[in-house]
């Protein structure tokens, strides 16, 4: 960290953030634990963080008000969602530190500059090409000559601007349909698990990673985080040394999610990257000696990088909209309570509408398939219930 700026835990000192949904909150609760003020800048969405943040700034991203705000109360800012404005960004980097950087935040934001960035920079990702109207679709679909994913180039989630090809529809009515004048078709790989690492790089290059999760998802959304994931120890050193090739490439500061496709014959692609804590890292609040909230924390306010050690097998859940009965009623989490071992973390969020993401549990067991049990067995009680 620059000698000019004060001690992150000194009144001198306020971390702007940009975004202030659940990821921003438990950034913010890390740095109270820390004794780091924090400042939310909202961009008009609701925001679960300004609960916890010293303070708000509750305007759109591209607010000339906002950003004066924000620059006159941080000393130093980062992200808790990629999906901000690059006039932001670079407006809020002129003005102070922001990390990770405006360009590695814009690669990461959008499908054809990061799989444009794997593929320059020597990362292993599926086959893909950029297309922006018919004729290109009609010309990637034969050279692909099989299935493959039609994806919005500016950057979705949870499984959203995705439609998956089998190859043999027409390309004008599927371009007609698709409702995007430029996209990403990557060929389908039949993997037999999705796994994500968890990297931080520091301000001078050093790096931790955490242990791989292995993630499986419901209605294209994460469902449950296994850790450690159940894989061999060589492809595990693998993916954590691909994790940090990623970070080094982007000259990355901060913690970065990169998620893998495990294939059957044990070779791993990266399928997408996170520049911010990601879903599947929540089990480190719980299960690890830093989490990953604090260690973004540590690596952006230039502080040595924590210990990454996994202190329990776990399993973390995520507790979507479909678990409430109704949008205002919360299941019963006595069943939870009861376990002994597993943790409840609620986001704040008024109203439970449709797949949203609620919360999240993170279950400590004597070893992954004991929690991924019980995991299993809180769901289908709140699903029950809701009927959902």
């Amino acid at each position: 960290m620059s000698a000019a700026l004060p001690s992150p835990t000194s009144p001198e000192f306020t971390l702007g953030i940009l975004g202030a949904g659940q990821l921003g909150r438990m950034l913010a609760i890390a740095a109270r634990r820390m004794n780091v003020r924090t400042v939310v800048w909202t961009g008009g969405l609701e925001a679960p963080a300004v609960e916890l943040a010293n303070h708000v700034i509750d305007l759109p991203f591209d607010s000339l008000e906002g950003r004066e705000q924000f620059c006159a109360l941080a000393t130093l800012a980062t992200v808790e969602f990629e999906n901000i404005p690059r006039g932001t960004l670079d407006a809020v980097a002129g003005c102070m530190p922001l990390f990770p950087s405006p360009d590695a935040i814009a690669i990461c934001q959008n499908r054809e500059r990061e799989k444009g960035f794997l593929r320059e920079s020597g990362i292993p990702c599926t086959w893909f090409a950029v297309v922006s109207s018919v004729e290109e679709l009609a010309a990637a679909m034969k050279e692909l000559n099989g299935p493959g994913v039609l994806k919005t180039a500016a950057f979705g989630y949870d499984g959203k601007g995705q439609l998956k090809l089998n190859g043999t529809e027409d390309a004008a009515a599927v371009w007609a349909d698709f409702g995007s004048d430029r996209a990403i078709l990557e060929a389908w790989v039949p993997f037999e698990l999705e796994l994500s690492v968890m990297v931080a790089r520091g301000a001078d290059g050093s790096m931790v990673t955490y242990d791989p999760a292995e993630n499986r998802h419901r209605h294209h959304i994460l469902d449950v985080s296994i850790v450690p994931a159940r894989i061999s120890a060589e492809i595990a050193a693998r993916a954590q040394e691909i994790a940090r090739n990623v970070a080094d490439a982007l000259d990355y500061r901060g913690i970065l999610g990169v998620e893998f496709f495990l294939l059957p014959d044990g070779s791993l692609l990266v399928n997408e990257m996170a520049p911010r804590p990601h879903n599947s890292g929540h089990h480190t609040i719980d299960a690890c000696a830093t989490s990953q909230f604090e260690q973004q924390l540590r690596a952006v306010c230039g502080l040595a990088l924590g210990s990454t050690r996994l202190l329990s097998p776990v399993v973390m859940l995520n507790l979507l909209g479909d678990f409430w009965p109704d949008e205002t009623v919360q299941p019963d989490w006595s069943p939870l309570f009861e376990d002994g071992e597993a943790f409840l973390h609620l986001y704040g969020k008024r109203r439970a509408i449709g797949r949203r993401k609620m919360g999240h549990a993170n279950l400590l067991g004597a070893t992954a398939e004991d929690a991924l049990a019980r995991a299993e067995a809180l769901k289908a009680k709140w699903l029950l219930v809701s009927g959902k």
